[in-house]
């Protein structure tokens, strides 16, 4: 029995790497159809937009929530 699982899984983890594999991009680095990238983030901005703005949404979606249990008396 415990063979059999052995086999399983070696058979589910070759088949994902093999799915891992076939669907990485090709060519990936090759310029056309006008691909156009622009400038790069800074920093800050960098900063800004992954660590500040997630912060800040959800504060706003805390304090809204919290909102209706605060008119109570």
């Amino acid at each position: 029995m415990d063979k059999r699982n052995a086999m399983r899984a070696g058979a589910v983890t070759a088949a994902a790497t093999l799915m891992m594999l076939m669907s990485s991009p090709a060519m990936a680095l090759v310029r056309d159809d006008g691909d156009d990238p622009g400038s790069g983030l800074s920093v800050g901005a960098s900063l800004g937009l992954f660590v500040g703005l997630p912060i800040l949404a959800f504060a706003v979606i805390a304090g809204l929530c919290m909102l209706p249990g605060s008119k109570k008396k």
